[in-house]
């Protein structure tokens, strides 16, 4: 990118917030996440809110000069709560998708990165396809990009949701699934831990744009001038390397994507 375009993208990022910093400043932007989707969103044992989104919606926030507040949301009522006003916005690796974009806006993205299917160690199944998986009980969590990705590829296959990716990962450890399709970062970090030492990734998904968006961005209610707000905010980071700071917190690649 050219330094001429370097300035411009800043100054317009710097507009941006300059504009709804005051706006930002006069309430508290409640921010809702998951909460079970490591290393994106975790409890700890005390309940603390941790990993790479709350980070980032920490790091946002601080750009925004906004008081922030982040709380736990159960996956499947995130869009309708936040519609609700139970939130002001969502940060939880919500891929902006045609249809969630129906029901409400999105800042630009803030991270993308690939789906996955693991199987089994001894798994005789070798690939992704259709047909690799026809006959094979799959699990994903239910309400995501990768459960829609599924159930419309995959018809040969029996198809079981879960409320949580953490249910999905118990019953493919004890051996009552025979693959499992979710994010390549959450499935990785599974793997390397005593609990999915059972499994192994055995391909990466092809992107379905209708289907898998364009990456995850911030959610928040339609025509709510935050989304303009948190977009700037994320040029700003990726400018002056708060974001990757971030990023190599918790991966070791650009998790920012293409």
């Amino acid at each position: 990118m050219g330094i001429s375009k370097r300035i411009a993208l800043a100054a317009t990022a710097a507009l941006a917030l300059t504009i709804g910093m005051a706006q930002a400043q006069e309430k508290t932007i409640k921010i809702a996440t998951e909460g079970a989707y490591p290393p994106y969103n975790s409890l700890t044992s005390d309940g603390k809110l941790v990993g790479f989104d709350v980070d980032i919606a920490n790091a946002l926030c601080e750009e925004m000069k906004a008081k922030c507040e982040i709380v736990a949301q159960e996956w499947d009522g995130m869009i309708p709560a936040l519609q609700a006003g139970k939130f002001d916005a969502i940060i939880a690796q919500m891929s902006i998708t045609p249809e969630r974009k129906e029901k409400i806006d999105f800042s630009k993205k803030y991270i993308n990165t690939p789906a996955v299917i693991a199987v089994a160690k001894d798994s005789d199944i070798k690939g992704v396809t259709k047909e690799d998986l026809a006959g094979k009980k799959i699990g994903v969590q239910g309400s995501t990009i990768h459960y829609n990705y599924a159930e419309k590829v995959f018809t040969d296959s029996e198809i079981k949701s879960y409320p949580t990716a953490e249910e999905y990962k118990l019953d493919m450890a004890n051996g009552r699934l025979d693959a499992v399709g979710d994010d390549a970062v959450t499935m990785g970090a599974w793997l390397e831990t005593p609990d999915g030492a059972c499994c192994k990734i055995v391909g990466t998904i092809p992107n379905m744009p209708e289907i898998h968006g364009d990456g995850a961005g911030v959610g928040v209610r339609k025509g709510d001038a935050l989304a303009d707000q948190f977009s700037a905010a994320i040029e700003a980071i990726r400018a002056n390397g708060k974001y990757k700071e971030i990023n190599d917190k918790y991966f070791k690649f650009d998790a920012y994507g293409s």
